[in-house]
């Protein structure tokens, strides 16, 4: 594990929390002190040219989406952080803010002056209250030494942080969810346009992005974008991931590792092979919403665009693995019945289509199937995928249009044999 470059948990130490003076040991806060002496233009170039692109799932480039801030339009402007986390199999924000957290307050203090937003949030999931302490503590460390606060190291530039708990729900990790839930409103999606840019929180600009996405910030004005760059394993790839084990592994943990890692790598020396010996079925390589992938699949790249090439996602790089022993209509089931029950019931595909795809597997796996309601499962994923108001169905469609068309024969085979052949 020691051959891998370390630079987002360089400071990760077992039971521990780096706090400010080690972090700045490290050579923290140099990454902001370069950005200031640049232009805001110049950091967002800086930013674009590092090729970083977003942790949280959806993989867009960020110095693109800075791109697109209105950052001279006079007034009230906010910056806020997606930690909310509630994909199954997601937990690498958890582990960073545990580990190190006063990377995301640089990283949220060098996009603030890349964009002037003068007011940002840390949008934390309710469950993690220890990583909202560290946050808390960290932002007042920060302040204290002038990294926050009305005049940043003399530059005239003022950003203030605050952290926001969240009341709990899957579509709070949407980003237009978000901005209602810190509102005190209802957690629907909001329709796009207006994008957050243009009307977010309060109905001002908004720039939202992941936390471990910020926490990346920092290491490029440090080391540059092209040594940022070079981290990966890939051309297509830049800097390093988290990535989060799950599943049928001899060990599941959080792994620093460079962008573009062959997946079996990842399984078979990070993870330590499947466990008790058994064979690699399956895995969701990017959390609980990406489309499994199999066998003949695992030296597939972890970057975007091999990931897509492949017919899944990157997503948050939590990976779940399946051995031979798992049935993957079950599995599916499990999994859809989360997405069910996160619906936040704005839009008919995912309010009515998800419980219908849930009885429709559960009736399936229960060992009375037909063809009739392998047609009706066919059609429901039809239905659903494309036609949601937001990305939850979508996502929860991931698993279980990737069940049908690589473990179809498993469908199949439940129907045929009127129970489940591997339970």
């Amino acid at each position: 594990m020691n051959n891998y470059p370390q630079i987002l948990f360089k400071n990760r130490r077992p039971g521990a929390t780096a706090f400010l003076a080690e972090y700045e040991a490290g050579g923290g806060y140099q990454g902001l002190r370069a950005a200031l002496k640049m232009a805001p233009q110049e950091v967002r170039e800086q930013v674009k040219a590092a090729n970083l692109r977003g942790r949280g799932g959806a993989g867009f480039p960020t110095g693109l989406k800075w791109s697109f801030f209105p950052t001279d339009q006079p007034g009230e402007k906010y910056l806020l952080a997606n930690g909310d986390e509630m994909e199954p199999g997601t937990y690498k924000d958890h582990q960073l803010l545990l580990a190190d957290p006063h990377q995301l307050v640089e990283g949220m203090a060098i996009a603030a002056y890349a964009m002037q937003i003068p007011v940002g949030y840390v949008f934390l999931r309710y469950a993690y209250e220890t990583c909202a302490q560290n946050v808390e503590r960290a932002i007042a460390e920060a302040t204290g030494k002038g990294y926050l606060g009305r005049d940043i190291l003399g530059s005239r530039f003022g950003f203030e942080l605050h952290v926001h708990r969240s009341a709990g729900r899957y579509i709070l990790g949407e980003e237009t969810a978000l901005i209602n839930g810190l509102e005190g409103r209802r957690p629907n999606p909001r329709s796009k346009p207006p994008f957050p840019a243009q009307f977010g929180l309060f109905g001002k600009p908004t720039n939202v992005n992941n936390v471990e996405t910020f926490a990346n910030v920092p290491h490029i004005f440090t080391g540059g974008a092209e040594w940022y760059r070079s981290l990966a394993r890939t051309p297509e790839g830049a800097g390093t991931l988290l990535v989060g084990l799950s599943g049928h592994l001899e060990r599941t943990e959080c792994f620093e590792l460079p962008m573009g890692i062959p997946l079996r790598e990842v399984v078979e020396q990070c993870g330590g092979g499947v466990r008790g010996r058994r064979t690699f079925k399956a895995c969701l390589p990017g959390g609980a919403s990406t489309p499994f992938l199999t066998a003949a699949q695992l030296d597939t790249p972890l970057d975007h665009v091999h990931m897509e090439q492949a017919g899944s996602r990157l997503g948050t790089a939590g990976i779940t693995v399946f051995d031979e022993t798992t049935c993957m209509v079950a599995a599916t089931l499990n999994l859809a019945r989360f997405f069910a029950r996160e619906s936040c019931g704005w839009c008919t595909p995912c309010r009515d289509g998800l419980p219908m795809v849930v009885w429709l597997l559960e009736e399936i796996e229960a060992g009375r199937g037909s063809q009739e309601l392998l047609d009706m499962f066919r059609d429901q994923v039809k239905n659903i995928s494309g036609r949601s108001f937001c990305a939850l169905a979508e996502g929860a469609m991931g698993p279980v249009g990737s069940l049908l068309t690589k473990f179809g024969d498993e469908l199949e085979d439940h129907v045929k044999r009127g129970r489940c052949p591997i339970s």
